[in-house]
């Protein structure tokens, strides 16, 4: 696995990538790192070296354009790197239409578990491809910002982005 970084409006980030795609996009000093680049090299089998990778270039031309407001739907080859739980639970957040969010509970609803909140938060947590697996769209039940491994300041820029891209609106009513 190839890594590198990124500069964006929310601070550094740190992408990863195998051949089969991006399998790492999250924000450098995040609390979970460490364990998030402990599990992508024990389940590739891979070393981690730092580098150029050929899906480098696409990344950050999408990127660029999601944070410039040009694009809110990305078409990048992902490569998730989990448990089949967690797999699950990432390839539904890919479902939540850009400017919308969900709550854990419909979450948990939508991969058709209601008693799996806990469970769905949990891999949540774990998403280690930030933005473009957007879990950043899933809020409380009362509209609060939980938990986000940027931090509730980018959770909140990064909804209020997407609210004003999609012409849905400008400003959520999110508290942190």
């Amino acid at each position: 696995m190839i890594i590198t970084y990124m500069k964006t409006p929310l601070g550094k980030m740190r992408a990863g990538a195998t051949d089969e795609g991006i399998c790492l996009f999250d924000f450098d000093g995040r609390r979970m790192m460490d364990s998030i680049m402990k599990r992508l090299q024990t389940h590739t089998g891979e070393s981690i070296e730092e580098g150029d990778h050929f899906h480098f270039k696409m990344l950050e031309k999408q990127v660029n354009e999601y944070f410039t407001g040009q694009r809110t739907a990305f078409d990048l080859p992902l490569h998730l790197v989990g448990s089949p739980f967690q797999k699950k639970v990432w390839e539904g957040l890919l479902t939540i239409p850009y400017g919308e969010t969900r709550s854990y509970k419909e979450q948990a609803i939508y991969l058709g578990d209601v008693k799996a909140i806990r469970a769905v938060a949990g891999a949540n947590g774990e998403n280690g491809i930030a933005i473009i697996v957007p879990c950043h769209r899933v809020i409380g039940a009362d509209g609060s910002l939980t938990g986000y491994g940027g931090g509730l300041r980018a959770k909140k820029w990064l909804l209020e982005h997407e609210l004003k891209v999609s012409g849905k609106g400008s400003q959520m009513d999110l508290f942190i």
